[in-house]
């Protein structure tokens, strides 16, 4: 059964807004009558607006066996357009949620579709990723062995519902959990350190939430009371791991994993939390690195176990590419340490740069150089060059005063090696992101 606790609801808080706050009693009442109105639906889109109607919606598909299409509430006309023609839902919900006399639910087969999660659309049109149950229920308790998970946690965090962090991990995993779900409706600091004072064991954010933690040190105290702080989604620079470190005493978990393989790494709970990692494979999950150069460069992640999708949703072409004998290939650029620990290094598309006859990872130097105290923020991109192939660029935001170029660029080679220093460093006063402070490198051209 994906969520137990509704077989048998009780009194305690299963989701808490600052709107509302619903039991395991009041969420299994409405939820099934959200499951009595969809059954018999093929599948259903869901306006994923943060709030706890939302969860309803999703909660009560689960018990229907209708998959659902979860949409972002700011997605443009176009892309909009395209989800809507390529998922064909038989119903999109917004305010009005469904309901229906009361029927039998019998708890789906593993391998039914539970939701179908659209991509971002870097490299064309937005794809569905067909999550089935069996990835949900497989990953979700791989993730309770790691972190030593149980249903007396309060998961503190203020992620949208569109997406897997916010949505799988951050509203299904402390469901399945019987634990509860504190969402803060939007991140601050502020609203976060109080959920934390207020019993909250366990805070989900992205490397943005942590460096505005980071700046905000009269909050300090209350981080240090969580039994773990959980950074995904990008890479939490090293300096930000130390800032948190000093302020609240805890070390940041770093996890990895994206849309259609949920979760594959993460730093347990009770191992070591190194910066620069996301840990080891979780339980389930067979992880390796496949290079097609020497053994000391980074390499392709593909992954394969119970955690990954069933394909792309209308897409057979799009899956054969990426699946091949029941590995997925990520696209993701890493390094195994010797003990196992993964190193994210960058993506292939935009983060593996080839200059001068080597093969450099853009995700190193972007953490050499956030640990010169006079830049704030940095990425690290490759530009046509006649001599090197591709040379090495660094989009600075400065911390202060803006240093020399020559000085970024020695501080780099002296760090890793001469072949790896920028050429050309550029300062701007913001990176690109998207909602989930992802940088996005395509706009930096």
């Amino acid at each position: 059964m994906l969520l137990p606790a509704l077989a048998s609801p009780s009194s305690k808080i299963a989701l808490r807004f600052p709107e509302r706050e619903l039991t395991y009693e009041q969420l299994a009442r409405e939820a099934r009558a959200v499951a009595h109105g969809l059954v018999g639906k093929r599948r259903v889109a869901v306006w994923a607006h943060v709030r706890p109607e939302t969860c309803v919606v999703v909660v009560g598909a689960l018990l229907a066996g209708v998959p659902v299409v979860p949409l972002n509430p700011k997605i443009g006309e176009r892309e909009l357009a395209h989800v809507l023609a390529d998922s064909e839902p038989d119903l999109v919900i917004d305010d009005e949620l469904p309901s229906g006399p009361a029927v039998d639910l019998p708890e789906p087969d593993g391998e039914a579709p539970a939701l179908i999660v659209y991509t971002s659309g870097t490299t064309g049109p937005p794809k569905g990723v067909v999550l089935p149950r069996r990835a949900l229920a497989a990953n979700l308790d791989a993730l309770a062995d790691a972190w030593a998970w149980t249903g007396d946690d309060v998961v503190v965090h203020g992620l949208p519902l569109f997406h897997v962090h916010g949505l799988v991990v951050g509203v299904i995993g402390p469901l399945r959990r019987g634990g509860t779900v504190h969402h803060l409706g939007s991140f601050s600091v502020a609203k976060a350190a109080a959920a934390l004072r207020d019993g909250g064991t366990m805070m989900f954010g992205v490397p943005t939430m942590y460096h505005r933690v980071a700046a905000e040190p009269e909050h300090a105290a209350a981080f240090g009371r969580a039994r773990l702080l959980v950074s995904g989604s990008a890479a939490l620079p090293a300096s930000v791991h130390e800032r948190i470190e000093r302020l609240t005493g805890q070390r940041v978990v770093e996890r990895y994993g994206m849309t259609e393989t949920l979760m594959n790494t993460s730093v347990r709970a009770d191992g070591d939390r190194r910066p620069g990692t996301v840990g080891v494979p979780l339980a389930g999950v067979e992880l390796r690195v496949v290079r097609d150069g020497a053994a000391d460069e980074p390499g392709e992640i593909e992954v394969r176990g119970p955690n990954l999708f069933s394909g792309y949703l209308n897409r057979p072409d799009a899956t054969r590419e990426a699946v091949r004998d029941g590995w997925f290939r990520t696209g993701d650029l890493a390094v195994v340490e010797p003990d196992g620990y993964v190193r994210i290094v960058g993506r292939r598309a935009t983060d593996l740069i080839k200059s001068g006859g080597y093969k450099i990872g853009a995700g190193e130097i972007e953490n050499a150089l956030l640990e010169h105290p006079a830049v704030a923020e940095v990425a690290v991109t490759g530009e046509p060059d006649d001599d090197l192939g591709e040379r090495v660029v660094a989009w600075v935001v400065a911390r202060g005063e803006p240093v020399a170029p020559e000085v970024l660029s020695d501080h780099v080679a002296r760090l890793l090696s001469p072949h790896k220093r920028p050429r050309v460093v550029r300062y701007v006063d913001a990176l690109p992101r998207n909602e989930m402070g992802k940088v996005l490198k395509r706009e930096l051209r």
